[in-house]
């Protein structure tokens, strides 16, 4: 994919009848199988869980839950944010993200977060690109991957003085 060509990535949303995509995303990205929980969460997110696709193959995604926080306001979390490894380092896992970090401004979020495991040094230097901060430690979150521990990865969004 060479240098300074235009990459040609158009975002979709996932609906009942395009999640088996995300499924078979999942099903390669990652190593946990997603409940149905996780596929409602995502399509009941709208416009904040997306596919991505490079020349018509659908080859990233990112999927979120939208959270009520506690003492009012909105938060976003990130469940999934992937791409296929022969498409990444050419910005499709970027532009997915700002897609979602668009949303939440023009959505009036409070904060946007996810879990990373501590180990996972390319993840975190990611979102730490896009003004993610560690905020927090969790032992033993995962159950059946190490290391089992992550970190809570946060953006927080300055609300208008309209939501305050």
């Amino acid at each position: 994919m060479g240098a300074g060509r235009e990459v040609s990535v158009s975002l979709d949303g996932v609906r009942d009848k395009n999640q088996m995509q995300l499924k078979k995303l999942n099903t390669v990205l990652f190593p946990v199988r997603y409940n149905d929980k996780y596929y409602a969460d995502a399509i009941a997110s709208g416009e904040f869980t997306k596919l991505a696709y490079y020349s018509d193959i659908c080859v990233g995604a990112i999927a979120c839950r939208l959270e009520k926080k506690e003492g009012g306001g909105m938060r976003v979390y990130i469940m999934t944010l992937g791409v296929l490894a022969p498409y990444r380092g050419i910005g499709i896992g970027s532009k997915l993200l700002n897609h979602v970090l668009d949303m939440c401004s023009k959505q009036n979020m409070c904060e946007i977060y996810l879990h990373v495991q501590t180990n996972n040094d390319d993840a975190i230097k990611f979102y730490k690109k896009f003004g993610f901060d560690i905020t927090d430690t969790i032992q033993n979150y995962y159950i059946n991957i190490e290391p089992r521990d992550c970190y809570v990865v946060t953006k927080s969004f300055a609300q208008s003085e309209a939501n305050k």
